[in-house]
């Protein structure tokens, strides 16, 4: 029975899709993760509302000094909270956790109670409020006025005449870009060696000479990449989907929905052409051996570039998001699929970079699918020892 291109196609992409659908662990692994996104963001949450670094307990002739702190604390990075207390209740307070430390004493001085350190953070802004209160008791002695001095050294500021508009990073969105490229990068390890895995398996019980008895090698191939494709489509979309909105119900994310599904689409487009770069060139690497255990090392060549993409945007992006390397890096085929949805992700990044990269890794995929379509018709029938690629290549 001899099919037609497509429908050879579409039965063994279908087929793959039932398979793996049906597939308990599939279905386990889809539902973990989506749990643990759930959980993360819960937690995050809940860290988020907490409040504060430290609260601190002032007794009457300190209430001048509440806000001040408030005001260093902030300077300096922290969040500190303040309660008025009673000189009988401030050492217990002290003592059974629920204040750090409790400012005493008649208020022209900085004086704390704490149960038995200072803690370095809360150290250094009530060194900075002690320096403050120092300040306005001199202004005073002087004849000055404290509230005037302070008001104009709060308003005083940089003056900056930027040669170029920089770029503004939305920390959510930089998280957001984070995690687009996490799941882009576990799709990719997960469902592209599935390809490799699945080539080997078919090899190995000889079920690929009975399919190839009625279809082609490349409509083989290219059933089984958009089939494992579309359930891993199916598997990150899930994913995503139920994070934004987890996260937005929340209030974990407080960034438009717009963007929000900007990310989630971005997301779906990297991953579609991420996933039929790689997984036709995994396809091939696959076909090269016959046994389960060599698939690793057979694909390993390939699985370095996710890899590489995938550690420079997490380590490089948080602390560096404008990085050069980065962007020149996102824009190469090899690369773009970790890189550049988390740089789209954190939004700043020129149109022509986003269509050049994209345009890019598609004009890649023809040339891919003609590369490991040789390899693979001509490996994928051979079992034993391992087929060098040279050989595969150069076979007729």
């Amino acid at each position: 029975m001899n099919l037609s291109g497509w429908g050879a196609i579409r039965l063994v992409a279908n087929r793959e899709i039932t398979t793996r659908l049906q597939s308990k662990a599939f279905r386990i692994s889809t539902a973990v993760m989506i749990l643990l996104l759930i959980a993360l963001t819960v937690v995050i949450k809940l860290i988020g509302s907490n409040g504060s670094d430290a609260t601190v307990g002032y007794t009457a002739p300190n209430a001048a000094l509440a806000a001040p702190l408030q005001v260093s604390a902030k300077a300096l990075g922290q969040n500190v909270n303040t309660r008025q207390v009673t000189e009988a209740q401030a050492q217990q307070a002290v003592r059974d956790g629920s204040l750090d430390a409790v400012l005493v004493g008649d208020g022209t001085h900085v004086q704390v109670v704490v149960k038995k350190d200072l803690d370095s953070d809360l150290r250094n802004a009530l060194t900075v409020l002690a320096n403050r209160l120092a300040l306005d008791q001199q202004i005073a002695t002087l004849g000055g006025n404290p509230a005037q001095v302070n008001a104009a050294v709060a308003s005083a500021h940089v003056e900056v005449q930027p040669l170029e508009q920089p770029k503004q990073y939305n920390s959510q969105q930089l998280v957001l870009g984070i995690i687009a490229g996490v799941l882009i990068y576990l799709s990719l390890m997960i469902n592209g060696q599935s390809v490799a895995q699945g080539v080997v398996e078919e090899k190995t019980s000889r079920v690929v000479e009975l399919l190839l008895a009625t279809i082609r090698p490349w409509q083989l191939m290219a059933g089984k990449v958009l089939g494992i494709g579309a359930v891993g489509l199916l598997q990150i979309l899930a994913i995503a989907i139920v994070g934004v909105i987890a996260a937005l119900t929340t209030g974990v994310l407080t960034i438009s929905v717009s963007a929000a599904a900007g990310t989630v689409i971005w997301l779906i487009v990297w991953y579609l052409a991420g996933f039929l770069m790689y997984s036709i060139v995994f396809a091939g690497l696959g076909a090269l051996v016959s046994r389960q255990e060599d698939v690793g090392g057979a694909v390993t060549p390939a699985l370095m570039f996710v890899i590489a993409g995938y550690v420079v945007g997490v380590s490089v992006l948080p602390s560096n998001p404008g990085s050069g390397l980065v962007e020149i890096l996102s824009i190469i085929p090899v690369f773009a699929p970790t890189l550049m949805p988390m740089r789209l992700a954190m939004g700043g990044v020129p149109v022509w970079e986003a269509i050049v990269s994209l345009g890019l890794v598609i004009a890649l995929i023809p040339v891919l699918i003609w590369l490991t379509g040789r390899i693979y018709r001509n490996a994928v029938l051979r079992t034993g020892a391992k087929v060098k690629l040279r050989e595969a290549l150069s076979a007729s």
